[in-house]
């Protein structure tokens, strides 16, 4: 694999990559593929999850905070009661008595929720530009994505309420019109692979006819699955627009299939123009 010439940032092309002309539908993941307003959610996680779990012999804070880390993105992209699944199942290894895992889910929240509630207000009161949390260059490629005649899908391991609010106040609705998908409290009525078949089956298409662009596994693994094209967003929120990509959603995208791995959206013309061969 090497870094494509002909573009101004840093993209490259797996050998499962080949122009797909007939797509018809993309679908998108939210946090880290189109919003940051999330960003740094993994410190708020794993500060709890370190609160929680128990003390096992041997331990070191290090070796701690690596099984959790790993435990956590190892999970990203699906549903976020999937994470506190598996935090309860530690305690439970290591001999404790574990809280139910929706509760925990509804205890991140309220912290996640404390630290991105001044983002939501300036969006909100248009103090802060959406710009500032939406995914370098992300209004650009969906604007081109529907000139070329494509439906767009959203679909998120975030709470449903919360996706839509948020896809509101970064003015992202009129692309998706009502397709915006996100988790529940019932979590097996929902997910990422269920929007995927559905939408295949609603729309009487192949799976060769979607795309899809995440920042987490599952949503690029499930449409790898249907035969569709995944582009890998390996996007560095902490640093907006920086151009830079994260070496460790490179890698773990690599992993699952990805045809295309980006920083962000700043060359979304080229990329589309390869994509549909025109």
């Amino acid at each position: 694999m090497s870094l494509h010439p002909n573009f101004r940032g840093l993209v490259e092309f797996a050998p499962s990559f080949s122009p797909r002309p007939e797509i018809t539908h993309a679908l998108f993941d939210f946090d880290g593929t189109l919003s940051v307003i999330r960003e740094g959610w993994p410190a708020v996680m794993l500060g709890m999850f370190e609160e929680i779990l128990p003390q096992a012999t041997g331990d070191t804070a290090e070796s701690r905070r690596q099984l959790l880390f790993d435990d956590m993105m190892r999970l990203n992209g699906k549903q976020t009661i999937y994470q506190m699944i598996q935090l309860a199942d530690r305690v439970k290894e290591r001999g404790g008595q574990p809280d139910e895992p929706l509760n925990y889910k509804h205890e991140y929240l309220r912290r996640l929720g404390l630290k991105i509630q001044s983002r939501l207000d300036g969006l909100a009161n248009k103090s802060i530009p959406i710009s500032d949390y939406l995914l370098h260059g992300s209004i650009e490629l969906l604007e081109n994505l529907q000139r070329r005649g494509v439906q767009l899908y959203l679909a998120s391991g975030t709470d449903e309420v919360f996706v839509k609010n948020e896809a509101g106040l970064l003015g992202l609705n009129r692309f998706f019109e009502g397709r915006i998908y996100g988790a529940q409290d019932n979590y097996k009525t929902f997910s990422k692979k269920m929007v995927i078949e559905r939408l295949l089956k609603e729309h009487s298409i192949e799976g060769r006819q979607l795309i899809a662009f995440g920042d987490g596994y599952v949503e690029l693994q499930n449409t790898k699955e249907v035969g569709g094209l995944a582009i890998a967003v390996a996007s560095d929120e902490a640093h907006n627009g920086s151009g830079r990509i994260d070496a460790w959603k490179r890698d773990r995208l690599l992993a699952v299939g990805a045809d295309v791995v980006i920083p962000d959206y700043r060359d979304e013309s080229a990329l589309l123009q390869i994509v549909f061969g025109k």
